[in-house]
């Protein structure tokens, strides 16, 4: 009887972070690694993945979408909430809108507060974020320019964008040069995983240039089924795995690295009885190793759309009628330009909504249309809308399995909107975003908001509103926390990335996050990814860099120390929260950002 093929790494999603760990991990000639991607490939010749604007297409698509959902909401009247989640070589990476937010520094820093976490701070990760990176825009003291992720940043061309710029600064808030870069507070022209009028998700930027490596082999359509593991369930040894559901397939592996996400992970360590007793119990699951906070901790971001009717034909709505199509598909295909070039999140910001909060806990992303996320219901002929959100919420979920069957998907529970705090940030979110999007310089374009509309108006209207309309923001994350093992609800070490209590087995994707990060979560579990795989292989991690950040109510410069705008007359230190914000700060034409005077 032939036995199961040996790998030095077996690689369970070939996601984000598994694009990223098997390109580091292969690139010593003498290990040999195996990546299992559930999903299929990317073909290049796919247009619904790699042209940007196609974006909406795979949501919600089986082709596409593992389609996710929620159990019903405690808090939103019982909906259930559609997640998406890539299925297909580069997972979400695949699908998603393609805006690249690193996060604020303030979180690393948050993190390393955690026990055992002092080397996940901002000073050991900056390095790792500079790495993957080719920031186009320039590199500089925050920015790297020679990684794998080719970074565009938006060009926001649009008389639309130029007002939207214009308004936050009317409303009281600043612009900001990069809010990846020193400070994030304020709003800015946004970087995106877009190269040359394609998405360049991670597969793409890491995994197929080194397909070709002997020691590297990647199998699409491959699902992992379950955890090979010794008698009592501390050593994992390989990987079970069916192809197209099909064809049953085994491997045993030095070690088992799990980067399928935040629902995946901790389902495929239940499934193998390393988890809470009593939810693998329920599920008819034997426990073996006791780590309860094996689905617990998830976070996630929600948002909703504020929506405006435009007087003026400034969108690019028209652009969805069929007759347009082709036209679109010639100029991306054969010019990688045009509307097809875009994913149109070109510009947004980050800001406080409120004095007690130290960094911003706010974002908005700009589009210019009134649409919904998955392409549906377009809402107006001509019109525009700000993505709002909290970014940090207190609320928190779970991730468990209710069947020892691993095609069944797990029972996701987020309870959003289930705290004090997430509730009052919701209602400061929405009054915000109505100031800005009434300011003067939206005059010339507004006819007037769509969503939620005039009748929206108290406190209980605007949460109401929220509890009924709201959508994922797509984040999901934290539910195998890192940590020190004496903290009983972690599940990963965060020296190794290795599983508390079980040998073998590592964890390295969003489940790993303490807290979810402030904004799109794709840039951090990339340098996650990035900086787990010098762990793994006993790499000399590279050395922290302790460089200048913004931190509000500190005395800082709102500029890069050394930049003669903050020798200006009117130079400020502080931007007001959305709490604070009124008019009279400097104003600054949307071009001048990123330019010192």
């Amino acid at each position: 009887m032939p036995t199961d093929p040996f790998y030095d790494y077996i690689i369970v999603g070939g996601g984000s972070a598994g694009s990223a760990l098997a390109n580091r991990l292969s690139a010593d000639p003498s290990v040999s690694v195996l990546v299992l991607e559930a999903g299929r490939s990317d073909f290049r010749f796919d247009a619904f993945i790699h042209m940007p604007a196609a974006l909406p297409f795979p949501i919600g698509s089986k082709l596409y979408d593992w389609k996710y959902e929620t159990e019903p909401e405690p808090f939103m009247s019982g909906r259930r909430v559609e997640h998406a989640r890539g299925k297909v070589l580069g997972g979400s990476s695949s699908i998603n809108g393609m805006i690249f937010q690193r996060g604020n520094p303030l979180d690393f820093q948050r993190w390393a507060r955690e026990p055992g976490m002092q080397d996940w701070d901002y000073a050991h990760c900056l390095p790792y974020f500079k790495r993957m990176e080719t920031c186009l825009a320039g590199s500089d003291t925050w920015r790297g320019g020679s990684g794998p992720l080719v970074l565009e940043r938006g060009p926001a061309t649009r008389a639309i964008f130029g007002a939207f710029l214009e308004a936050v600064q009317e409303a009281g808030y600043p612009l900001t040069d990069d809010v990846n870069g020193y400070r994030q507070e304020g709003f800015a022209k946004f970087d995106r995983n877009v190269h040359r009028g394609r998405r360049l998700s991670a597969a793409r930027a890491y995994l197929h240039p080194v397909m070709g490596r002997s020691n590297l082999t990647v199998r699409t359509l491959a699902q992992a089924t379950g955890l090979r593991t010794s008698d009592d369930g501390t050593r994992v040894t390989g990987v079970d795995y069916t192809i197209g559901r099909r064809v049953r397939r085994s491997a045993t592996a030095g070690e088992v690295i799990l980067c399928g996400g935040a629902f995946n992970t901790p389902q495929l360590m239940q499934l193998a009885g390393i988890g809470d007793p009593a939810v693998l119990q329920a599920a008819g699951v034997t426990p073996r190793v006791e780590l309860p906070g094996v689905g617990a901790n998830l976070q996630d971001h929600l948002e909703v759309y504020i929506q405006h009717a435009s007087t003026q034909p400034i969108s690019i709505a028209p652009w969805l009628r069929h007759r347009h199509k082709p036209r679109i598909g010639a100029e991306w295909l054969f010019l990688r330009s045009g509307v097809g070039a875009s994913n149109h999140f070109e510009a947004g910001g980050f800001i406080r909504s409120n004095d007690e909060v130290p960094y911003p806990n706010q974002m908005f992303h700009f589009l210019p249309i009134a649409i919904r996320y998955d392409g549906s219901r377009p809402a107006s002929e001509h019109g525009y809308q700000v993505h709002i959100g909290p970014m940090y919420s207190d609320c928190r979920g779970t991730v468990h399995i209710t069947s020892d069957d691993p095609f069944v998907h797990p029972a996701v529970q987020f309870n959003y909107l289930s705290t004090e705090a997430d509730r009052r940030e919701w209602i400061e979110m929405v009054r915000a975003a109505r100031n800005i999007l009434e300011q003067p310089a939206f005059a010339p374009f507004s006819g007037g908001e769509i969503s939620p509309g005039a009748a929206v108006q108290s406190d209980q209207e605007i949460l109401d509103w929220v509890a009924s309309d709201a959508e994922t923001a797509l984040h999901p994350s934290c539910t195998a926390k890192m940590g020190d093992a004496g903290d009983d609800m972690a599940v990963v070490d965060p020296a190794t990335m290795g599983v508390h209590g079980v040998s073998g087995l590592r964890v390295v994707d969003a489940s790993v996050f303490p807290y979810i990060t402030n904004g799109n979560i794709y840039a951090p579990v990339m340098m996650v990814a990035e900086r787990a795989a010098d762990l793994i292989a006993g790499n000399t991690p590279l050395p922290a860099t302790e460089v200048p950040y913004y931190r509000h109510g500190e005395g800082m410069p709102l500029w890069p120390p050394g930049d003669p705008r903050n020798e200006a007359w009117d130079a400020t230190t502080d931007p007001p929260s959305a709490a604070g914000a009124r008019e009279g700060l400097p104003q600054m034409r949307p071009e001048d950002a990123g330019e010192p005077a």
